[in-house]
């Protein structure tokens, strides 16, 4: 997958972020988002630092990457990344619930700790959470496995505390920088790791219509359609989502999520 540019506002997410390196999950007692929870031992060689006796971990998922949706052939899995955002996040759900679609929220750990009602809201919604790491880096596959670990792990712990004890049930690694262990470790948090087929690149701001083009011309590709919103103005996304959401309705398609 090709790694997301044009991004800057991320450099001061892992500013931020470093503040958060030695959070530790101390007798958290987290719950399920959708399936039920079981105490399960880390899998062989996929450490999981911070782990104690008390947590109960979800059940180990499938460790490689997942495009496809629960809807079948003819399903799509609508995914917005980067948020929550005190503005644009609160008008994609407002969209997202007049076109009836549900999508996963791929978050930033430092974005939900900032907006943990933005977080509560997309779970009420029904919509899906998805771990994004802490700060985005998207050279994360350059980095130690310790860095990962952290960018991973306290994501999933900031997420769940934000949404009052909901899971994120995907991983999606910034800029698609996975690696066989980042994967392996969120796979064994219960952490669908999660790809893409189509990229609105509405990051780049390239104008409404470019954007509709681009889903309708490549959806053929697979069926996860990334939006993002969060990191800057997101207007041309709102505006896009609501051109795009009709027609793939039309074309045939359901919404759903990817699978686990």
């Amino acid at each position: 997958m090709a790694r997301h540019k044009g991004r800057g506002w991320h450099g001061r997410l892992l500013a931020a972020a470093l503040g958060v390196t030695a959070m530790a999950a101390a007798t958290s007692i987290w719950t399920a988002q959708a399936d039920p929870v079981a105490g399960r031992q880390p899998q062989a060689g996929v450490p999981a630092p911070d782990a104690r006796p008390q947590e109960r971990t979800a059940a180990k998922v499938a460790a490689d990457i997942v495009h496809a949706s629960d809807r079948g052939a003819r399903g799509v899995n609508i995914t917005i990344d980067d948020g929550p955002d005190p503005v644009w996040t609160p008008r994609v759900l407002q969209l997202l619930k007049d076109s009836g679609t549900k999508a996963t929220f791929c978050m930033v750990g430092t974005q939900a700790e900032a907006y943990p009602d933005l977080v509560k809201a997309v779970v009420a919604a029904g919509h899906r959470l998805c771990n994004h790491t802490v700060s985005h880096d998207t050279t994360m596959d350059t980095k130690s496995e310790a860095y990962q670990s952290q960018q991973i792990l306290d994501a999933e712990r900031m997420i769940t505390k934000a949404s009052g004890g909901v899971r994120p049930q995907y991983y999606r690694a910034p800029g698609g920088a996975f690696t066989p262990y980042s994967r392996q470790l969120a796979a064994s948090r219960g952490m669908r790791p999660l790809g893409w087929n189509v990229d609105s690149r509405d990051f780049e701001r390239p104008g409404v219509d470019t954007m509709v083009a681009t889903v309708k011309r490549e959806i053929s590709d697979g069926p996860t359609v990334l939006f993002h919103d969060a990191g800057g103005d997101r207007s041309q996304t709102v505006a896009a989502l609501r051109e795009v959401l009709p027609w793939l309705r039309q074309q045939g398609y359901s919404f759903g999520f990817p699978v686990r």
